[in-house]
């Protein structure tokens, strides 16, 4: 969809997956890029290229002399690709938000990890602690935050070192929860700065010529009732060409 089918400024690289009738909007968000930007010098990376409220999470910007809006529904890692969902209306904006926090949405990711799960399938939970400083986040596996995961294997590769595709169905949305439970279970996540096997890093960055976290948010969906109507909503980002081996 080229950037002239719809009315915002979004990044380049930047691509509209779905608006419905109400004015809920996903976007497929490139690795790098942030969700929002974190101070005036971050804009030219973030996902709308348009003055960002931290205040009241939304995205705002003059066209032809009306002022419009885009309400922030979720975030991603800035190494994390995929689904990203925004509002057009606050109204809307608080119901969808709701909905994420009674967890009633829908989010499939898709990871390429060093190592192979000893079960095709597992339902992980653990119980994290989060610490935020400074405008850094780091999750720890020794904490009282409750978090769970369901994982299923896609494809495997046995090797030095062995790989696999997986699928991770996250039921709670804590900061960084899968990528600390992947790494928990000696499953980093490829290209995890933060908490992955840094050798191995390096030596896949030099082999493939890819250097990012190898995390997709591929699908959200739910169903939300507005107007006094019964919507079910669904995005799906592809998987980037780089996950296939």
């Amino acid at each position: 969809m080229s950037h002239s089918d719809h009315p915002y400024p979004l990044r380049h690289d930047v691509h509209l997956l779905v608006r419905d009738a109400n004015g809920l909007v996903a976007l497929a968000k490139p690795a790098g890029v942030l969700s929002h930007p974190n101070d005036g010098h971050d804009t030219e990376r973030a996902l709308v290229q348009a003055t960002y409220e931290q205040t009241g999470e939304r995205y705002r910007w003059q066209d032809n002399g009306a002022e419009r809006s885009l309400w922030m529904l979720n975030r991603l890692d800035s190494a994390t690709s995929g689904v990203i969902l925004l509002a057009e209306t606050e109204d809307l904006a608080h119901a969808i938000r709701d909905l994420f926090r009674s967890r009633q949405v829908h989010k499939v990711y898709q990871a390429l990890v060093f190592g192979v799960p000893h079960a095709p399938v597992q339902h992980w939970r653990d119980m994290l602690a989060i610490d935020k400083r400074g405008g850094q986040i780091r999750t720890h596996t020794q904490g009282h935050i409750p978090s769970e995961a369901q994982m299923r294997v896609l494809k495997q590769w046995r090797g030095s070192p062995s790989i696999a595709l997986i699928e991770l169905v996250p039921k709670t949305g804590r900061s960084h929860q899968l990528r600390v439970q992947c790494a928990k279970r000696h499953l980093p996540i490829i290209g995890d700065a933060t908490y992955g096997d840094f050798g191995h890093n390096r030596q896949w960055a030099k082999t493939t010529g890819h250097k990012r976290l190898y995390l997709h948010s591929l699908a959200t969906a739910f169903e939300y009732e507005w107007k006094g109507r019964r919507h079910a909503f669904r995005a799906e980002a592809p998987l980037p060409a780089e996950f296939s081996l």
